[in-house]
């Protein structure tokens, strides 16, 4: 696979406003990313591409999403070197929710009284890291003091870790998805090194129409955290797979995108009961009415 990489600098609500529509298309890219240049304040816009990338429908979606025109460059990524894992080195413990993240490499002991869960960086997104993971930690955490679930559904699961986070705390089996068969595989051996590999079911899937989640409904919980475009999409699948009463964790969404998913969502019947709103970062806690 001939991997490649492509960037330009924008402001930081740009960068994001493209990130958003370039992933909420399947056949442009890998990834998508906004971060800021620590040298030059500056904010970049990155997607990784599996083949050489389209960069005529990427001006597209630029002249689409920002009005104007946008000057890429494109330069080949060396596929043989693992970038996530490149990147993720050396990060510290985070505490969100009760849970203690943390990789292999932590020689301390996690603090008492909180549940670990142990990630490290690999081929799939998730160390617990992002406002948007520890934003659905902590809801989780709430979410798990009011009401005991029964029925648990992570779409979009990455890593696995708010799928180990459920089953950790409930002793219960917890469905996990994701369109990425790395993903699923990484979900997988996440689990069996967390202990509750019995509980993680793990499979690919797209959205919501597979039949081992139709098989699971209706769900009392289900979490997703991937971005605003597909959450919207998903609405009204959501709907048919959960119960009544059934509480809905979302997140992946920036601020300036949240009442585009709220909207969504209430017109399906599930309504906002919290957000947990952390940097340019959104978590929704709903609830199916």
């Amino acid at each position: 696979m001939t991997l490649s990489q492509l960037s330009t600098p924008l402001t930081k609500d740009q960068a994001y406003a493209l990130v958003d529509a370039v992933m909420a298309r399947e056949d442009i890219a890998i990834t998508a990313s906004a971060h800021e240049n620590e040298e030059t304040g500056e904010w970049v816009f990155e997607a990784t591409c599996d083949s050489e990338p389209d960069v005529e429908a990427f001006n597209q979606i630029a002249r689409e999403t920002l009005g104007g025109n946008v000057s890429f460059a494109v330069e080949a990524i060396d596929p043989t070197v693992n970038w996530v894992a490149k990147s993720l080195e050396g990060l510290q413990p985070v505490v969100a929710g009760g849970f203690y993240v943390h990789g292999s490499h932590e020689e301390n002991p996690p603090p008492p009284g909180l549940t670990a869960i142990r990630i490290d960086a690999a081929q799939a997104f998730g160390t617990g890291h992002h406002e948007t993971t520890t934003g659905c930690l902590e809801a989780i955490d709430r979410a798990l003091k009011r009401k005991r679930f029964r029925a648990m559904l992570d779409v979009g699961t990455g890593t696995g870790i708010l799928a180990i986070a459920l089953a950790k705390r409930t002793h219960l089996p917890v469905l996990a998805s994701d369109i990425d068969p790395i993903a699923v595989t990484t979900t997988v051996e996440n689990a069996r090194d967390n202990g509750v590999g019995r509980y993680i079911i793990a499979f690919e899937a797209t959205g919501l129409d597979h039949r081992q989640i139709a098989a699971g409904a209706p769900y009392d919980m289900v979490v997703a955290n991937i971005l605003a475009g597909p959450l919207v999409a998903l609405a009204p699948g959501m709907r048919k797979v959960t119960a009544i009463g059934a509480t809905v964790i979302l997140s992946g969404i920036l601020n300036t995108q949240a009442n585009r998913v709220i909207s969504a969502y209430s017109q399906q019947g599930i309504v906002l009961r919290q957000r947990i709103v952390k940097k340019e970062w959104t978590t929704l806690v709903l609830e199916r009415v």
